[in-house]
């Protein structure tokens, strides 16, 4: 494997309703090998579960995922793409 080509695409979404909505979509759509991780990231200095926001983080071996196509899902969901 060349790990050159791995890439992992990090989705930042504003709630946990809003992750796993696009992570199911982003499996029908993209037809990805395993389901994206959830994970829940507090904001620098806040301990209130509502001043969190959720990562779907997609691992993309082949580097085979449009990050435009990804922006514009995470978009639809008040959320963005981070580049790495």
């Amino acid at each position: 494997m060349n790990d050159a080509q791995h890439l992992r695409h990090v989705l930042v979404l504003p709630d946990r309703d809003a992750a796993e909505e696009l992570a199911e979509q982003l499996t029908e759509h993209l037809g990805l090998r395993e389901e994206p991780q959830l994970v829940r990231d507090a904001l620098a200095g806040e301990d209130d579960a509502e001043d969190a926001q959720w990562l779907v983080v997609v691992e993309d071996p082949d580097a085979a995922y449009d990050p435009a196509r990804l922006d514009g899902l995470a978009a639809e969901y008040e959320g963005w793409r981070e580049a790495e």
